[in-house]
C-alpha cells in the first residue's frame, strides 16, 4: 500500500508520526508541504477523505489565521481552501494518506486506523 505523509520536520507530532510509520515498516512518500504546498484540488480531496470542513483542517491559532481575517464565518469553503494554498502554514499537520483514506497524526497513533 502506498502511504504519503504531508510532513513538517520542525513539528514534533509530524516527526513522531513519521517515526511511527517507519517503526511499522512503512517508508512513506514524504511531502514537505511548506516547501511543496498542496493544490486546492489536493486539499479538497484530503478534506473529502477526512470527512472534515476546511476550517477543521486549519491551524486557527496561527497569527496568519487572524491576520487574514479567516475567522470570518461568512467565508466559503473555496476562500478557506485558497488561504491554505497561499499560506500552507495554516494546514493542520501531519496528514497521512493511505488506501484512499486520510488521517491527521494528532495523536500520531490515529494514523494507524487507515493502514
Amino acid at each position: 500500500m502506498e502511504v504519503t505523509i504531508y510532513h513538517n520536520p520542525r513539528c514534533s507530532k509530524s516527526r513522531q508520526t513519521l517515526e511511527l510509520l517507519k517503526d511499522k515498516g512503512i517508508e512513506p512518500s514524504i511531502i514537505e508541504y511548506l516547501k511543496t504546498p498542496p493544490s486546492a484540488h489536493e486539499i479538497a480531496d484530503i478534506l473529502h477523505k477526512l470527512g472534515r470542513s476546511p476550517r477543521e483542517l486549519m491551524r486557527t491559532k496561527e497569527a496568519e489565521y487572524k491576520e487574514q481575517g479567516l475567522d470570518d464565518s461568512s467565508l466559503d469553503d473555496g476562500a478557506l481552501i485558497s488561504a491554505m494554498v497561499a499560506t500552507p502554514k495554516l494546514i493542520e499537520r501531519p496528514i497521512v494518506l493511505a488506501g484512499g483514506k486520510a488521517a491527521i497524526g494528532r495523536p500520531p497513533e490515529s494514523v494507524l486506523e487507515i493502514l
